[in-house]
């Protein structure tokens, strides 16, 4: 493959960042659009939220997949496929008319997503020469910052002036044209001309048995909760089916195939195995953060979509420049084990930060937390990345990376679960606490349903309606105010679980990498 130069060479990076930005654009511009859309679809926000985990399972399962499918389709025809994916998929959430067609779109619209951005970066780096890969990263960098950053503010903004389908119609034109660009201007590699498709094995078996683990896992995790748990005969067969496919997944690509899918055998490494651990940390206080503040802020503060949106802007302004901080400090020998530790310091801040928080709180209280959040991210990620894979030998490399992309996206799936399920169980304990101590001899309540019948009377309702509308809104104060507290608990819950795993990071052998293994995960770590 020829390297391209001048005009063609910025065609391919325009191309690579346009496409690895739409696919983060969509893992968090639903976010802020999930109350209209739970409106519209006529579902629970605890159902709605199956419109982020599908897409997040989708990713898990690709992620580790894409240096296979690379291998096996070619570079550039599984990107291009993938693109064409993504932007149908996309079509065709933006044509659903309910929820599980929503859901089946957006696992679709994960699976072509999850090969964007490593194949992305690798067309970055191929369309430099190894003296300017520093100018690839850093507009790469760039995108992968823009993309979370302009998410939320773009949903909100669609929200608020358009239909929430929007959301997803506005990536078939920049798709339309990405699969133009790349068939046009990316060129196939010198392997890629001569793949002997009928000499790959694939590893159907491992692929299967990891989708269904997956899958099932994520299924009772999400909705155990409503379906009361193992009283649910779906939920007890899913759950024997997680116990099963997980466990004979790990022995299939560990003893029954020479071909795995995913190589296992890595985990041996001390640095993987206790990386993997924190990113899945990391991810699930992520994708908490992203999901919990949206819902926070519009739910129970009052803000609408576009505030909600334009509020992560300083936080994603924050974390560009110290991308930057970060990467000098690395190349100074700073510690990277010290620099993560600084930045689990500040995710933890932020939801300490956030569980203090009620009605009242402010756009500047909110601004204040998520540039604590947006330090936080810049600290930890590339240095945990780099750290986690820093002892494995070179063949490894791409393994141990997606490997721990994987976990990252799986502590996400399994923060979106797992919050939802302790929201509605402290909403109902909350509920339960504040109703107890509504006593009829309660001056104070008494008081508070005068105050409230007056005001309607005043707006010329009758006595007897009034008194009734007294009580319908006293239900729906306690109604707002459990579901707050249930809100910060469940960031004081986040907050634990980085405090709970923070002396994993002292099991990290601090151990800095040569310039050839730096760079192998450079490549590779988006």
């Amino acid at each position: 493959m020829n390297q391209p130069s001048g005009f063609r060479r910025w065609i391919v990076v325009i191309t690579a960042i346009s496409a690895a930005i739409i696919e983060l654009i969509d893992i968090s511009i639903v976010n802020v659009g999930l109350t209209d859309i739970a409106g519209n679809l006529g579902v629970t926000i605890e159902d709605v939220s199956w419109v982020v985990t599908a897409y997040a399972i989708a990713n898990v399962i690709v992620i580790p997949m894409t240096s296979f499918l690379q291998g096996y389709f070619g570079r550039k025809n599984y990107y291009v496929a993938s693109i064409i994916l993504f932007t149908i998929a996309s079509y065709g959430c933006g044509l659903s008319d309910n929820l599980w067609m929503l859901v089946a779109f957006r696992f679709l619209q994960g699976i072509g997503g999850g090969a964007l951005l490593s194949t992305s970066q690798g067309l970055m780096y191929d369309a430099f020469p190894p003296s300017q890969r520093a100018v690839a990263s850093a507009l790469f960098g760039m995108g992968i910052v823009l993309g979370p950053t302009l998410g939320p503010t773009l949903g909100g903004y669609i929200i608020d002036n358009y239909h929430w389908s929007w959301m997803f119609y506005i990536n078939v034109p920049i798709g339309i044209l990405a699969v133009f660009l790349s068939l046009t201007f990316i060129d196939k590699k010198e392997e890629e001309l001569n793949i002997n498709r009928s000499a790959i094995k694939i590893d159907t078996f491992g692929i299967f048995l990891l989708a269904v683990g997956v899958g099932c896992l994520q299924y009772v995790l999400e909705r155990g909760e409503s379906d009361d748990w193992f009283d649910s005969s779906l939920i007890r067969w899913l759950t024997i089916a997680t116990v099963i496919a997980l466990p004979l997944f790990v022995w299939w690509e560990l003893r029954g195939t020479k071909t795995p899918v995913v190589d296992l055998r890595t985990l041996k490494n001390r640095n993987l195995v206790v990386g993997s651990l924190l990113v899945v940390v990391v991810g699930y206080g992520l994708f908490t953060s992203v999901l919990l503040y949206p819902l926070f802020a519009q739910r129970i503060v009052g803000m609408t979509a576009t505030q909600t949106g334009k509020l992560l802007m300083p936080g994603g302004l924050v974390t560009l420049p110290m991308f930057a901080i970060t990467g000098r400090l690395l190349a100074k020998g700073v510690s990277p084990r010290l620099i993560v530790i600084f930045g689990y310091i500040a995710f933890a801040t932020f939801c300490f930060t956030m569980s203090t928080y009620n009605a009242d709180a402010s756009s500047g209280d909110f601004i204040f937390a998520l540039i604590i959040r947006g330090i936080g991210l810049a600290l930890v990620n590339v240095p945990l990345i780099n750290q986690s894979v820093s002892t494995l030998e070179p063949r490894q490399l791409p393994t141990g990376i997606a490997i721990v992309n994987m976990m990252r996206q799986l502590g996400g799936a399994f923060g979106v679960a797992i919050t939802n399920t302790y929201v509605t169980q402290r909403n109902a304990v909350h509920r339960n606490d504040l109703i107890a101590n509504l006593q009829p001899e309660n001056p104070a309540l008494t008081e508070r349903l005068t105050g409230l019948t007056q005001g309607l009377i005043a707006k010329g309702i009758n006595s007897f309606d009034a008194v009734q509308g007294a009580y319908k809104n006293l239900d729906l104060i306690i109604s707002r105010q459990a579901l707050m507290i249930s809100y910060l608990d469940t960031f004081r819950l986040a907050g634990l679980f980085f405090v709970v795993s923070f002396p994993l990071l002292f099991l990290l052998k601090n151990r800095k990498m040569d310039a050839a293994t730096a760079k192998a995960v450079a490549d590779a770590a988006h």
